[in-house]
């Protein structure tokens, strides 16, 4: 388990009975949290400072009832990194703090890799990190990457999550030129960019549980995690830094990723440093860990 522990504005008060009671900047939440089964210490709809409480519907979906008033929108810092914070009518916020982990090592790997290259090489091309972020949502692994220096291509299905991840480059005043903005459905652009001849030094992946496209088509994650890894060990370049998957499908065990990324990767003939798999999560004013998770993560040579 790896835990988000360098949060300052970001906290989970208290679990339990389904929800999570969560502290962002000034403003507090009660959202759903499938993993957190135990008893709760107290009535957390009650706790005087929440501000906002998220139910699900039996019919699906559901819905924000406001306790107090809270800005549309507002920003919080992880760090050096800085990012828009909004409820959405699906219960998400526009990030997940759990993902620090991934971010701090995303960063740290890069830079070493930027260090490396331009001591071994004279042509500054050849010394850019190219990551392509996957599933890519409001920008949390972009952000980190581009602001570690790489130059990131972010795909995403949605236009409204891009726009955001726009911001968030822009809030952390990230120059133009590092992020590349691409609204469409991730397999299919991975497809074009083999037939084009384009190759990335890194890839990150966060697919979704279950998905339907623009024509119908359905997204399994169990039946069909192991041909777009395959599909993305293909568009990597003959020097790549990492490759990372995450996941949040409750009984997608971290080994499982680890052994259909190993595989992918050993069948192409990429030879990496290390690959390991791990849960995420986050620990509690409580003083537990809350599972939120899980990743694996493969360094190349």
């Amino acid at each position: 388990m790896k835990v988000a522990s360098g949060w300052v504005d970001y906290q989970i008060v208290a679990t339990g009975a389904g929800e999570k009671l969560e502290k962002w900047g000034d403003v507090y939440l009660l959202r759903p949290d499938p993993q957190a089964i135990w008893t709760a210490a107290f009535d957390f709809s009650g706790f005087r400072m929440l501000h906002a409480k998220y139910t699900r519907s039996v019919a699906g979906g559901g819905s924000w009832e406001y306790f107090k008033s809270i800005p549309d929108e507002w920003i919080v810092n992880y760090k050096q990194l800085k990012f828009i914070i909004s409820p959405t009518n699906f219960k998400h916020t526009g990030l997940f703090p759990e993902q620090a982990v991934n971010w701090e090592r995303v960063g740290n790997v890069i830079d070493s890799a930027i260090k490396k290259r331009q001591k071994n090489k004279k042509n500054s091309e050849e010394q850019d990190i190219r990551v392509l972020n996957l599933f890519g949502y409001t920008g949390g692994a972009t952000v980190a990457c581009a602001f570690a220096g790489a130059y990131v291509t972010h795909v995403d299905a949605s236009k409204g999550m891009t726009e955001v991840c726009k911001r968030n480059v822009e809030l952390n005043e990230i120059p133009g030129d590092r992020v590349r903005y691409i609204i469409d459905d991730c397999a299919k652009f991975v497809a074009r960019e083999i037939r084009r001849g384009k190759r990335y030094d890194a890839i990150i992946m966060d697919p979704p549980s279950f998905g339907r496209g623009a024509n119908g088509e359905v997204w399994k994650i169990e039946r069909d995690l192991d041909g777009l890894v395959k599909l993305c060990s293909e568009v990597l370049s003959d020097n790549p830094v990492f490759f990372l998957i995450n996941s949040y499908t409750t009984g997608l065990q971290p080994t499982v990723m680890k052994n259909v990324l190993q595989k992918n990767l050993e069948a192409l003939g990429k030879s990496y440093s290390n690959i390991d798999a791990y849960e995420i999560g986050l620990e509690t004013h409580e003083g537990i860990v809350l599972p939120a998770g899980c990743s694996t993560f493969a360094e190349f040579k």
